[in-house]
């Protein structure tokens, strides 16, 4: 969730002098930020080393934008329009085979989620789309057309809603009188059919949340990214990631542990505990999942959900060590 508070203009992201310390930017070498949006983290990077970075986005919005800092870089800062989850196709073809670090920052862009036309959010009227790019279905489309049980399902995997069956027959009776086509018409529905939460969070945030993730495949995109972000680091290269909810955060610990060799080997009951297991690659960065600052959350109450995790992959004698 990129872009969360702005300062003179300037848009900061969340945990930005965490990712800077972690990343480490030196001059010289070549980065990756592979979420964009706003463009905080590309140019305090920028500005922290003479290196250069590719930024890849999908959102063919935050692509246009950053044209106006990229002239500010000339020749040090690359925009391509594309997933993350393409990465190594996307550089590949751009020459570039080999990366001294990645930052990924998961979820949507402030700037999606502030404008009404885009649909993400149900704190304002607007089209219910919710894409980041311009491409596939809506939400509105799959609101529109899937059975209650592939609804409900959306729901409560992508949006750990336990209410999601309740909820998607309400859409299934509500869009039988007349189309869903808005985002104050979810939330209305979703509204009368669940209770308010005690916490005072708005019982349709979990179901915006899903739908924008089937919308968007975000967590496949995740995954597709960790592996080839990892693949395209060159020795001491280091791969950081902000996520903001615990579906993403998952799969990065998951992903880190695993190519770091911190994950839990099988039973020994398993036959494939027999086997000697791969060495690993990587390091851990971060042992445990760094958290935004008080101060942080203070001024931007949006922070308070951060995650960071980072890895680096290791030298080859010290992987031979």
């Amino acid at each position: 969730m990129t872009a969360l508070v702005e300062k003179r203009g300037v848009h900061i992201p969340v945990m930005l002098a965490e990712v800077l310390a972690t990343l480490d930017p030196k001059p010289g070498e070549v980065y990756l930020d592979g979420t964009f949006g706003g463009g905080g983290y590309t140019r305090a990077i920028l500005e922290r080393a003479d290196c250069t970075i590719w930024a890849i986005d999908r959102d063919p919005q935050a692509i246009a934008r950053g044209a106006v800092l990229a002239s500010a870089f000339p020749g040090r800062l690359h925009l391509v329009e594309g997933r993350f989850g393409d990465l190594l196709a996307l550089l590949g073809s751009r020459g570039v085979d080999g990366l001294d670090g990645v930052v990924l920052d998961l979820g949507v862009s402030s700037f999606q989620i502030d404008d009404a036309a885009r649909g993400f959010s149900f704190r304002m009227d607007g089209p219910l789309d919710m894409r980041m790019g311009g491409a596939g279905p809506s939400a509105a489309d799959l609101v529109a057309r899937l059975p209650a049980d592939e609804l409900a399902d959306i729901l409560f995997k992508f949006g750990e809603e336990r209410q999601s069956r309740r909820i998607a027959r309400a859409i299934v009776a509500a869009r039988a009188v007349q189309p869903i086509t808005t985002t104050a018409q979810l939330a209305s529905i979703i509204r009368g059919v669940l209770p308010p939460d005690r916490s005072g969070i708005d019982p349709a945030t979990r179901s915006f949340q899903a739908l924008r993730i089937g919308v968007n495949e975000e967590l496949v995109e995740i995954e597709r990214a960790l592996n080839q972000a990892t693949r395209i680091l060159r020795p001491g290269g280091r791969l950081v990631v902000v996520s903001f909810h615990s579906l993403e955060d998952r799969i990065v610990k998951h992903f880190m542990n695993d190519a770091t060799g911190q994950a839990p080997g099988p039973s020994r009951h398993d036959p494939r505990g027999l086997l000697a297991r791969a060495e690993a690659q990587f390091e851990l960065v971060t042992r445990k999942a760094l958290r935004p600052g008080a101060a942080e959350v203070a001024d931007n109450p949006r922070a308070r959900s951060a995650r960071l995790r980072a890895l680096r992959r290791l030298a080859v004698e010290e992987v031979a060590a």
